[in-house]
């Protein structure tokens, strides 16, 4: 007969717990109202009781393995009504930014971002100094015309040295994050294979986020999240089709306003406008639907500059003087590359691994015996 396996608890979980804003998990008596309320849960995927359970005993390894932690939306229908002020959403929101932290590559990456509440001066600054940096030492800064033309003051060689790298190494570790985590996963017989095939029935759910329509306390948010997922999709269009126009049809940037790169671009920059101003505006005026910590505040705070600086730069080239036109640049180029290099470790990571759990949950229901 197999002896039982013993759990070893990680000891440091509790009190980081604490340190991050989610001590309230110890007050959970596990009554289970917030599995009952949450509209996500099926009889395959239960959360969030025995995740919090798991916390208050500090059992990361069953929490590393357990996909179901990355099914909750963070909708917090199971904050809003529990019994103890538990606040399980927010708990989980927590230790799935815990779980990026153990798994990722490299660690010290993910350390930086999960402490952004003191690191953020280095995540945001180095990568503006760096773009200052290597401007006035290949341009120099130039002497631009007007209107301003930006390429003539960072060069496009240099854009595509920096952000192609950039975009290689989030690729990398954000590959080798989800392969761990994959492999984690593993444990489960019925989940077995590659969740390839899963991905288009994922991708439709995410692109009308058809599961954040189910939340209620969290429900004004579901415009804020589609607006941004759809502006981003269409500003990383619009970079591929602008590299085309210029290499491709030998055209000239800037583009003119009515062409149709150009209009796709301004769609998509109102879109992530219009997302970011309904999400900064929900968080303002209070709701139940969860806390903010600082490494939602940083992932928000980021996307929020970027928009800013990328429809100044639009504008500054016709109306502000040049040296402020150029400052505006050098600040949305250092944002992006910020955005770049914590792709695989913020928000933008849930993204990555809430797909894969998706994709889980449907490979297992296949696999598991009707």
């Amino acid at each position: 007969m197999a002896s039982p396996t013993v759990m070893c608890p990680d000891v440091e979980l509790r009190s980081e717990l604490e340190r991050r804003g989610a001590g309230s998990a110890a007050r959970c008596f596990q009554c289970a109202t917030c599995s009952s309320v949450c509209d996500l849960v099926t009889t395959d995927a239960t959360f969030p009781r025995r995740q919090m359970l798991w916390a208050q005993w500090g059992f990361v390894d069953r929490l590393v393995a357990d996909p179901t932690l990355w099914l909750c939306h963070q909708c917090n229908d199971c904050t809003a009504r529990c019994p103890r002020d538990a606040r399980p959403g927010d708990v989980l929101q927590v230790l799935r930014a815990l779980m990026i932290e153990r798994l990722a590559a490299p660690r010290f990456m993910a350390r930086l971002v999960g402490r952004a509440a003191v690191t953020w001066p280095v995540l945001v600054g180095l990568p503006i100094l760096f773009w200052a940096a290597l401007i006035f030492a290949t341009t120099g800064f130039g002497s631009p015309g007007v209107p301003l033309v930006y390429g003539e003051v960072v060069p496009h060689w240099t854009i595509y040295a920096v952000f192609f790298p950039a975009a290689a190494f989030a690729v990398a570790a954000s590959g080798a994050g989800a392969r761990r985590y994959w492999r984690a996963w593993r444990s489960d017989e019925a989940s077995r294979g590659s969740p390839l095939k899963e991905l288009a029935g994922v991708a439709k759910e995410i692109l009308i986020h058809s599961r954040f329509a189910r939340c209620r306390e969290a429900r004004p948010r579901q415009l804020g999240h589609l607006a941004l997922l759809w502006g981003f999709l269409g500003a990383a269009l619009t970079s591929g089709l602008i590299v085309v126009a210029m290499y491709g049809l030998g055209e000239e940037l800037p583009l003119p306003q009515a062409h149709p790169f150009k209009i796709l671009g301004n769609v998509s920059a109102a879109l992530l406008v219009v997302g970011i101003s309904w999400l900064l505006a929900t968080r303002l005026l209070g709701s139940r639907a969860g806390a903010s910590q600082a490494y939602d505040s940083f992932f928000l705070g980021l996307v929020t500059v970027l928009v800013a600086t990328g429809v100044a730069v639009e504008i500054a080239r016709y109306v502000f003087p040049a040296w402020l036109a150029i400052g505006l640049y050098v600040v949305h180029l250092g944002i992006v590359l910020a955005l770049f290099v914590t792709f695989p470790y913020s928000k933008f990571a849930h993204a990555l691994y809430r797909t894969l759990a998706m994709a889980q949950e449907r490979l297992a229901a296949k696999r598991r015996p009707q």
